[in-house]
Order: structure tokens, then C-alpha cells, then sequence
């Protein structure tokens, strides 16, 4: 590899999909953005990471080189979805005497609700581990009934015969008084030195304690599997000289030292969607518009988010592991998580998602996914028909290998794979192909407009940017069939969401209950609130190795009117009119209407805080950006095809569509469609009527 200079050191960030492992690494010394794929190893996704990482250091780095690693994982999500070889443990549960079960009677959502024999999710924690301490303090703090010792020590007796893995301390109104829940965790801490206790004021100081209920008892049941991944990762790291810091990708977009991570685990639940989203983030100065639609393809899934006037849209509650009817979230399916997350929408629709017909003898793709092993069709190992493989059949990806030669694939295993399907259907082989290419774009239009029409947005007024081993596959359909007139392809968008790890900066939140009437709140007490929310929020930053010159924070407020159930997120405000301004314009954006007489509810106040890492720990360059291209790639001249050309499927019949390299298209060529972009790590399908501009990103728009 070219361009290794005495003295490189380099910035890594690693991304595990379901299919591939990403790595991205800018080289101080001559800013090379250095790039690979490996599959991935979902039983021990550690695995991948080190092989991606060794990959790199092969090429002529040495270990201290590594000044920064950040990484993002799906250990989280793949534990509560119950993947083999990772065992939930043992939790118990501490609570209020006569609060025992509420973690299993929880809220009247069914998910399913004229399904007589729906299941409600399995409880994380078995009733004979719930446990109870006398004790009662009010919804305003107050003590009723003073903490009791010896009911104390019986629980933590109990404790100590049993072989518990975590426990979960949740008290009921710990949130505005939570001086009884510190002295339970202190004593558990004593019983069971060895033994994880988390807080639920510590990690959801909220009301409403089902939700803060069960936030605790996910925090404790990943608390060991998290730990012990991020265990044997920094012994393999330890183990080949890397000494670098290793950040981890949170739900809200910000990174965590491992350290944090491993206190708050459910904070790392969207780790791997989030990353994606922050890159695309980062195009927004250069986007031609305020808008941007973040769409990821992926080998197994497909997920989209909004980045509005350069910030990206959080949410504050979701559910872990729960089912999803067309990108939306079934309520009731899954464990319910009071963390900040960056708002998007996921359908199971990726590469490797498996098409077949139903008992009607119709054709339906998804959601199951051939995922990594064994994959597509074309990968050699199976014989089921993906979407990659209709890809394939349609001649839109190439016919012998992908990522650039490095990994063959063999196109008559696709050809064999739906040619089983089409027997079946009584169709012609490439018209199943389409189908298949039509039903999956229409899977993930829907989740395009989850986040766009149905957040009170127009999605024709964003671009699209378009990422992920897919998206550019199949943008311009989506694009289309939204409106949209303009679609963005990063420089190397099968690595995006790595890339999204090297410039996401160090973030942490806090909220604190306020509770009160917005015509009746004190604006000294609201600001004295926030500042004692930014006070904490600097010196967990300080203690991540964060430049305190670049800390920022964003204020805002959980509002609702008068007897809402539930709030929408508003921005802090310079007075209490402008809060109240604010909050009318997000209702009648979300709900269609705003009602200017009525009472609004101010619920919570949040601090998001920020930083950047000091130069030293990142690479020299005061800001870090996405490179627009990587260095190394050889020039192979102007708009240059090496005169290849392939059979394209396109309205029912074959057209011969150019190849074109991406590493050889100079800035301003314009191709137009149909044609074909290849690169290493994913392609670029350029369909009749829409026009594609070579630049420092992939610009395609519809003539």
C-alpha cells in the first residue's frame, strides 16, 4: 500500500453488519482514507473486528500507530433477540414491596390485538428473582415510610444464595428522591461485591415506572454480556500492542470510552445504526439543501433517518428487541428503553434477504435474511434466491466478483436460485428477478416515509443520500417513488457508517424532571437546572479525555398539553414564550393541529453535551471530515469504461447499459442513465431519465 509515512498514525473506525465487518482509517501523515470489508462473525463478532484490524496492520502499520478506534456493535440488540452463543444472564430485581411485578404486568399495549393467543415478550427477569424492601417515598419526594433495614439484609441474604448474574435496584419515585435506592445498591454492592447493580434513577431518573422499571432490568441484563465483550476485544487488542482508547458508538449518535459503555449498556442498543446517520450528517454543508434523508441498504436490513438543518432527529424512548410492521415499531413487542436514539425507521430488507412464495402461490421477500453465512445464492454456499441474487440475474451487479475483485460470486447459482421461484410462479426468470427488486424497494419506500411524511416532513423537499453495500443499488427507485429529485452517493458508502465512527464526537445526556405549567415555571429555576445538568455533563466528558475548549451542549424540554399521555421534544428557547412557540409548532407538524389556549406541560429537562478529543488522540486535521476520495486509488483517466458494457433488465427487456469506474471519473463527467458506477465497496445504478454528476460525491438527478 502506498503512502505509509515514518511517524503515521491512524484514526480506525469499525462497523459490524449482519453481513460485513466495515473498517475505515485516515493516515495522519498523508491522509489517506484506507478501506475494507471482511465478513462478519455473528457468534463472536470480536472476531471480525481483529481480522479487519490485523487487515490493516499487514499493509506495513505497526500497532502504535492506532491513535483512536472507534467502534460500533450489535452484541446489544443480538443478545435480547436471543442469538445463539450469547445466553442472557440471571437478573434480579429489587423493588418497592408490593411493586413486584410490574415489570411483567407493564402497560395495556398488545401487539397484536385481535390475536387471542398473543405473547407478550418473556419477562427478563424470573418472578421468583423480584424481590422486595419495605420502603415508600411519594411522587414528591417525601418520605411515608423510612427505609427498613432488616427487610434490607433478608433481600441481599436471598441474594447471596442465589447465582446471580445483575441485578436491578428500581424503587418506586426514585426518580425525584432516589437517597433509598442508593442505599439498597450500596448494600447489594457489599453482599455481592463481583455482581453488577444498576439504578433505575441513575440510568432513567423519569416517571412512569414500568418504562424506568424495565430500562433498568435491560441495563442489567446486558451489563455482563456487554462487559465481557468488550473484555475479550481489548485482551485481543492488548494482545497485538494496540493501546489506543477504544470509543464505542451510542444510540444517540455520540461516543462512549468503553469504560461508560459498560455501566450503560443499554445506551449501545442502535449503536450500529446511529454511526451511519452521523456521516450523512456530516455532508450537510455540502448538501445544496437544509434536508437530508440518511437511507442505508445493508446485507441484512434497511434504515433511514432525517438530518434537518444539520442536526440529526433523536427520539427518547423504543423498544428493544420488538417486532415491526412495515418500518414501524409494534408496541408491546419488546422491552421498553428511555434512551436518547436517533430516530429511524428498519425494515428487514438488506442484500441477503431471502425471497419465496407463500401458501397463495404468491411471491414475498423477507424478512427472513441469509445474513453472512451462508448468504446469497451467488456466495456458493446456498441455494435460496436473495435480493443480492436478483440483482445479479438483472445484471445490475457484476457477474463475476464484488468488492473489487476480492470476493467471487458465481451469477448461474443467482440464475438457479430464482429460476426455482419463477418455476413456481409461471414467470420468466428476470421478470421474478424484478419482482423481487420491486417488492423489496417498496418495503423501503415505506420507512422513507415513516420518517418523512409521517414526522410531518415532505419528503420532496430532502436529498436523498444514499449509503450501505445497497442503497446506491436501488436509490433512485426509492427517490422516485417519493418525489425526490436528488440523490447523493458518498465516496465510499459500503464503509459510510465506519467512516460515521471517525467523526461523531464524544457525547453524554442528562435529564431531570421539572414538572410544571410553562405559564406558571420559573425561567432562574429552569436555567439553574440546566446548569447543573452541564456541570455533570462536563466532567463525565473531562473524565472521557475530551478538550474542554470544544464542549457544546443542547438544551431541551419534554413538553405536552394538559392531559397528554405523551410529550414531544422542543428546543430549550431564550424565554418561555419562545418554549411555548415552539412547542405548538412541533405539535401541529406532528398531529396536524395546535390548540393556542390550551395549558402546555413542561416534563423534563435534557442537556445533550459534546467534544472533541484532543488532536493527539484523533489525527492532526482541527476538524475531523469524511475524505472525498481515498488517496491511494490509482488515476485511470476521464470518464474512462475500458470499454465494457452489460445487459441491464430494465421495462421488461435487456438494454446495454456502460460500466464506468468510479476511480476514474473525473469531477464534473456527468454519465446518463441507464449506466452503471462500480467501486470496491458497493455499485451505483444509474436507470433511464435520471443523470449522474462525478464530483466529490456521486450526484444523480432526475433529467
Amino acid at each position: 500500500m502506498q503512502g505509509i509515512e515514518p511517524g503515521s498514525t491512524l484514526r480506525v473506525g469499525i462497523d459490524v453488519g449482519g453481513t460485513f465487518t466495515d473498517l475505515a482509517a485516515i493516515d495522519d501523515a498523508s491522509g489517506a482514507l484506507l478501506r475494507l470489508k471482511v465478513p462478519s462473525t455473528p457468534h463472536a463478532p470480536e472476531l471480525a473486528v481483529i481480522t479487519a484490524l490485523e487487515t490493516l496492520l499487514a499493509e506495513g502499520y505497526a500497532s502504535r500507530d492506532v491513535a483512536f478506534l472507534g467502534h460500533s456493535t450489535t452484541i446489544a440488540t443480538n443478545a435480547l433477540l436471543g442469538q445463539i452463543g450469547l445466553d442472557l444472564p440471571r437478573v434480579a430485581l429489587v423493588t418497592t414491596h408490593g411493586f413486584r411485578d410490574v415489570i411483567e404486568i407493564g402497560r395495556q399495549n398488545r401487539s397484536a390485538v385481535y390475536d387471542l393467543f398473543v405473547q407478550r415478550p418473556r419477562p427478563l427477569v424470573a418472578r421468583d428473582d423480584r424481590f422486595t424492601v419495605v420502603e415508600r417515598i411519594d411522587a414528591a419526594g417525601n418520605v411515608l415510610v423510612p427505609l427498613d433495614e432488616a427487610s434490607l439484609a433478608r433481600t441481599c441474604e436471598m441474594l447471596a444464595q442465589r447465582r446471580i448474574d445483575a441485578v436491578a435496584v428500581c424503587l418506586l419515585n426514585s426518580y425525584v428522591n432516589d437517597a433509598h435506592e442508593r442505599r439498597v445498591a450500596r448494600a447489594i454492592e457489599a453482599a455481592l461485591p463481583d455482581v453488577p447493580v444498576t439504578r433505575s434513577a441513575a440510568v432513567d431518573p423519569e416517571y412512569r415506572e414500568y418504562e424506568r422499571f424495565s430500562t433498568a432490568v435491560v441495563n442489567a441484563t446486558l451489563a455482563p454480556i456487554v462487559a465481557r465483550y468488550l473484555e475479550r476485544l481489548a485482551q485481543q487488542l492488548n494482545e497485538r500492542g494496540v493501546s489506543a482508547t477504544t470509543y464505542v458508538m451510542r444510540s444517540d449518535g455520540g461516543m462512549s470510552s468503553t469504560l461508560r459503555v459498560a455501566a450503560s449498556p443499554a445506551a449501545i442498543i442502535e449503536s450500529g445504526p446511529a454511526a451511519g446517520v452521523i456521516a450523512a450528517a456530516s455532508l450537510a454543508a455540502s448538501s445544496n439543501g437544509a434536508k437530508l434523508l440518511a437511507f442505508d441498504m445493508g446485507g441484512t436490513t434497511a434504515k433511514a433517518g432525517t438530518i434537518v438543518d444539520g442536526a440529526v432527529r433523536l427520539a427518547t424512548e423504543f423498544e428493544a428487541a420488538g417486532k415491526s410492521h412495515s418500518g414501524r415499531a409494534i408496541k408491546g413487542s419488546g422491552y421498553p428503553v428511555r434512551f436518547p436514539f436517533v430516530d429511524l425507521a428498519e425494515v428487514s430488507a438488506g442484500g441477503g434477504t431471502i425471497a419465496w412464495i407463500d401458501d397463495a402461490g404468491s411471491l414475498r421477500v423477507g424478512p427472513l435474511s441469509a445474513g453472512a453465512d451462508p448468504g446469497p445464492a451467488c456466495y456458493g454456499k446456498s441455494g435460496v434466491a436473495t435480493v443480492t441474487d436478483a440483482d445479479v440475474v438483472l445484471g445490475r451487479l457484476h457477474q463475476t466478483h464484488l468488492l473489487g475483485g476480492t470476493f467471487p460470486i458465481d451469477a448461474s447459482r443467482s440464475r438457479a436460485a430464482v429460476e426455482t421461484l419463477a418455476a413456481k410462479l409461471g414467470l420468466g426468470v428476470e421478470a421474478t428477478a424484478a419482482g423481487i427488486v420491486t417488492l423489496i424497494d417498496d418495503a423501503m419506500a415505506k420507512v422513507l416515509r415513516i420518517v418523512t411524511v409521517e414526522r410531518g416532513e415532505d419528503p420532496r423537499e430532502f436529498t436523498l443520500v444514499a449509503y450501505g453495500g445497497g442503497g446506491p443499488l436501488h436509490a433512485c427507485a426509492l427517490a422516485r417513488e417519493l418525489g425526490i429529485g436528488r440523490v447523493v452517493v458518498p465516496a465510499h458508502p459500503g464503509i459510510f457508517s465506519a467512516q460515521g465512527l471517525l467523526v461523531a464526537d464524544v457525547a453524554t445526556h442528562f435529564v431531570e424532571p421539572v414538572l410544571c405549567d410553562v405559564a406558571s415555571a420559573s425561567l432562574h429555576e429552569l436555567e439553574r437546572t440546566f446548569a447543573l445538568l452541564e456541570a455533570r455533563g462536563t466532567e463525565e466528558l473531562l473524565e472521557q479525555g475530551v478538550d474542554a475548549a470544544t464542549i457544546a451542549f443542547r438544551r431541551s424540554y419534554d413538553a405536552r398539553y394538559a392531559g397528554q399521555s405523551f410529550e414531544l421534544s422542543i428546543p430549550h428557547g431564550d424565554s418561555l414564550d419562545d418554549v411555548a412557540s415552539s412547542f405548538h409548532q412541533a405539535h401541529r407538524n406532528r398531529y396536524g393541529y395546535h390548540v393556542p389556549e390550551e395549558r402546555i406541560e413542561l416534563v423534563n429537562a435534557r442537556s445533550n453535551a459534546s467534544g472533541k478529543l484532543p488532536r493527539s488522540s484523533q489525527s492532526a486535521a482541527s476538524e475531523p471530515v469524511i475524505p472525498s476520495a481515498a488517496p491511494q486509488a490509482p488515476s485511470r483517466g476521464t470518464n474512462h469504461r475500458d470499454n465494457v458494457k452489460r445487459r441491464v433488465w430494465m421495462d421488461e427487456q435487456f438494454v446495454t447499459a456502460p460500466i464506468y469506474q468510479r476511480d476514474s471519473l473525473e469531477a464534473g463527467a456527468t454519465i446518463d442513465g441507464p449506466a452503471i458506477v462500480e467501486q470496491y465497496d458497493t455499485t451505483t445504478y444509474v436507470p433511464d431519465r435520471w443523470k449522474c454528476e462525478a464530483g466529490e460525491n456521486l450526484v444523480l438527478v432526475r433529467s
